[in-house]
């Protein structure tokens, strides 16, 4: 038996092969739900949703590899999950289920354009990623009528809305997270002219009143959900119920933009330092040696975005909204390998692309381009260093010899008095919510 959903011949799908004695998973290229799978005894469960597995989980029993990427910020694409015995299906895996238990299967590395073409005499890129996007966004258009777009007042969500609002669907509207003080003026300004422009109808939610760690949200609440999962999960979640709300069933995203317009990852271009995480402990300190090993192949897909998506798409799956991101799909991808540096250096092509739709310049090219950091620290200063009183008394990673607690101690004290709290201490508090909640 084989179950397939086929979208007009997509390279995203779930496959399942059934047969006596084995049962096969396979994935497509696109990873926009990320499959988690687990065997116990003669029984396979799988879900795209890590919280779904919880029965079968051991907050006691990790994975020092991958509790050392976390903790230090070295995140790997790889089937390796924090949990023992958890696997995460990359895209064009196989995971195999027989008597003797589960093994994955790796496909070979995708092949890519290793060096950008030059133009032929005459053509126009701009026009020509102008008809691809528009043409990968309009695939969707017998799927869903009511469609949402996350828009963050960049170049990338940018150019994915002019996309979405010629296409013809039914119904089209914005969404997307405001930011605080003059960056926030700013980015409601671009937000502004850019629906106006296009005729939309916005829906705008104010970072700063949902930061990390914030009462009434899923870390505070302790409700369970992936340790490793989107920092800025608690916003994003008031984003996704307005999208719910208004019956989209599709949302188009900016996702993957990025990782396109950069310089290919086989140029000589080096990874930046990684940062010192003093508090970690002996258990996560010798796992760093073997952050590299056991990855999956080259993929179609850039790395960070396909990483990007296990984080932020199980949230709107649970609600029955399907995310595109047309930027990282595979013809885009292909397509923007093969161009030269020039058109993607500082995103020069969106934004000549957004130029000519006639948006101003504050819109193409912001001076000051949004961020999260003034809602990190809210959320940290605010609420996440009373948490990190609690774990200096009682934390699984400190009892499993993955957090030094003097050290911790000391980073406390220091926050206390710091004039930005740092920024780490995040990922130690996210990750020790998120197990509790899974115990």
């Amino acid at each position: 038996m084989l179950v397939r959903e086929d979208k007009g011949g997509q390279a995203d799908y779930t496959s399942l092969l059934v047969r006596p004695g084995e049962i096969q998973v396979s994935a497509g290229v696109f990873g926009t739900a990320p499959l988690y799978l687990v065997s116990v005894g003669q029984d396979l469960y799988g879900s795209w949703d890590l919280a779904d597995l919880r029965p079968h989980l051991r907050p006691d029993r990790l994975n020092p590899i991958v509790v050392a990427r976390t903790l230090s910020r070295q995140h790997r694409y790889s089937s390796d999950t924090l949990f023992d015995g958890v696997h995460r299906l990359t895209e064009r895996a196989t995971a195999v289920f027989t008597t003797r238990g589960l093994t994955i299967a790796h496909p070979e590395p995708a092949r890519h354009v290793l060096e950008p073409r030059s133009l032929r005499a005459g053509v126009d890129p701009v026009d020509m990623f102008d008809a691809l996007l528009t043409d990968i966004v309009a695939e969707w258009r017998s799927t869903a009528d009511c469609v949402a777009i996350e828009v963050s007042g960049g170049a990338d969500s940018g150019n994915v809305a002019l996309s979405t609002a010629v296409v013809g669907f039914g119904s089209v509207h914005t969404f997307g997270l405001l930011m605080g003080g003059r960056i926030g003026r700013l980015q409601r300004d671009r937000r502004g002219a850019l629906v106006d422009h296009l005729g939309l109808r916005d829906t705008a939610v104010p970072a700063m009143q949902h930061p990390p760690f914030v009462p009434g949200g899923v870390r505070e609440r302790r409700l369970p959900h992936d340790p490793a999962g989107a920092f800025y999960q608690e916003a994003f979640d008031v984003v996704r119920g307005h999208v719910a709300a208004c019956g989209s069933e599709v949302i188009f995203t900016g996702g993957g933009g990025d990782e396109v317009n950069a310089h290919h990852s086989r140029t000589n271009a080096e990874l930046p330092a990684v940062e010192a995480v003093p508090w970690l402990g002996e258990e996560a300190t010798k796992a760093l040696a073997q952050v590299n090993e056991n990855l999956a192949p080259a993929p179609v897909l850039p790395v960070p975005t396909l990483m990007a998506f296990g984080l932020h798409n199980p949230a709107y799956l649970k609600l029955g909204i399907w995310p595109v991101a047309p930027l990282a799909h595979p013809r885009m991808v292909r397509f923007m390998e093969q161009l030269p540096h020039e058109h993607k250096r500082g995103k020069a092509m969106f934004r000549d692309r957004l130029r000519r739709a006639g948006l101003p310049e504050s819109v193409a090219a912001p001076t000051e381009p949004e961020n999260f950091l003034a809602v990190m620290e809210s959320g940290l200063r605010t609420y996440g260093l009373p948490l990190l009183d609690d774990m200096l008394h009682d934390s699984l990673l400190v009892d499993l010899g993955y957090v030094d607690p003097e050290a911790l101690v000391r980073a406390r004290d220091h926050a206390e008095r710091a004039a930005v709290v740092p920024d780490l201490l995040c990922d130690t508090l996210a990750l020790e919510v998120g197990l509790r909640s899974l115990a």
